[in-house]
């Protein structure tokens, strides 16, 4: 008898700990649900604040250190391309979907290395990626979670963690993201984010020159870093707000034209 209510003793308790398991697991389901949900409806407030679905209507160049750069993109497809002049003469790079790369030098096609067009891929992506923020923060790969809201530089932000799925994430994708975005103007005054390419590292970015043309907000930033490289994004409000940051560039577009589509 001892042996048989033991047994039931026992059968009752994993089972008790079996629901607790379950319930624990799905409150936790629920809650990161719940916190990607307020995240989309933030990301979608801050595309109409920026005014970014008009990459979808128009043709849009710019220059930025001493190239000029073009973005030309529909829902289903997107091309990216740079020109400049240099020792070789007239030089222009197509990047098709962030996936195929080409380089006419004088108006001929021209053979790239593989680690060659990877490079110049990289930071030709790197440049229009940032131009289009916040949109292409509603990318298929993208993983967002509202963090709450936080204090930034006296003003209240809502905290959006972007992170990426393999699927779709391209080479990057355990690259992580954090963008402030104000609860009033649902507008990004700062992001920040890490990577491990190029030796890794750790940079945030303050929203200057803001303006407005043809409905688009545009705004230029200013590139810090922290001492270490290492460090948390999460940290890196408290280091601005101490002026801990050490500024490495600013990030300048002039000349900047939108020409519709239809």
């Amino acid at each position: 008898m001892l042996l048989k209510e033991y047994l039931k003793i026992f059968l009752l308790l994993a089972c008790v700990q079996c629901i607790s398991i379950a319930c624990e697991t799905t409150d936790t389901s629920q809650q990161t649900k719940a916190a990607a949900n307020s995240a989309q409806k933030i990301i979608n407030r801050s595309i109409l604040a920026h005014g970014t679905a008009l990459f979808e209507k128009a043709k849009i160049t710019f220059e930025f250190r001493d190239k000029t750069y073009t973005l030309d993109r529909e829902k289903a497809a997107f091309t990216y391309a740079r020109s400049f002049e240099d020792s070789l003469g007239w030089t222009e790079d197509v990047l098709t979907n962030s996936a195929i790369f080409t380089r006419s030098i004088k108006g001929i096609p021209t053979e790239v290395a593989l680690e060659t067009a990877a490079k110049y891929s990289r930071s030709i992506n790197s440049v229009l990626y940032f131009f289009q923020v916040p949109y292409v923060l509603n990318d298929p790969a993208a993983q967002k979670i509202d963090e709450g809201i936080i204090t930034l530089n006296g003003q209240n932000y809502h905290q959006i963690q972007i992170t990426f799925s393999p699927k779709d994430g391209g080479k990057d994708f355990k690259d992580e993201f954090l963008y402030w975005i104000h609860t009033q103007t649902f507008e990004i005054d700062y992001f920040a984010y890490n990577y491990d390419t190029d030796g890794g590292g750790v940079r945030f970015r303050e929203a200057i020159n803001k303006r407005n043309l043809q409905g688009l907000l545009l705004q230029d930033y200013i590139n810090y870093e922290p001492i270490s490289k290492d460090t948390p994004l999460k940290e890196l409000p408290q280091l601005y707000d101490q002026g801990s940051l050490r500024e490495l560039s600013r990030i300048l577009n002039s000349n900047i034209e939108i020409i519709p589509k239809y």
